[in-house]
């Protein structure tokens, strides 16, 4: 009788444009591609950061890289992506110390998420790039 109970029927909707995955849910998803996102361009930064402590002529050539604006857009991006998994990261620590678990708390918590990491990433950005 119990397997009766478990094997219930849901409903399915496999149409991807349809479904509303809420806020939180969307910063979980947006977290975990920050993170890949940020190991996966750490060697990058690395040669970066490298040719840029070398020689003053590899410091000149990382300089006039970093000065394309394409490439300014971009270091923008992830700086963004630093600072939201960062404050994600103490909001996911919060919730593993029972720390506005309830609905209305989490969906408060992930509207602060973004906004933080917005506004550090055009304080910063600001700052760094331009």
């Amino acid at each position: 009788m119990a397997e009766m109970i478990l094997k219930k029927k849901r409903p399915k909707n496999l149409d991807l444009m349809t479904i509303r995955l809420p806020l939180p849910g969307i910063l979980s998803i947006v977290h975990r591609v920050s993170g890949a996102v940020l190991f996966l361009l750490l060697p990058v930064l690395l040669w970066l950061f490298e040719g840029s402590l070398a020689s003053p002529e590899t410091f000149a050539l990382c300089k006039s890289f970093v000065a394309h604006p394409l490439v300014k857009l971009i270091l923008l991006g992830l700086i963004w992506l630093y600072f939201h998994h960062f404050c994600a990261g103490i909001r996911y620590l919060l919730l593993d110390l029972h720390k506005g678990i309830d609905l209305e708390s989490a969906r408060l918590s992930s509207k602060i998420v973004f906004a933080v990491s917005i506004a550090m990433t055009l304080i910063i950005g600001g700052k760094v790039l331009w």
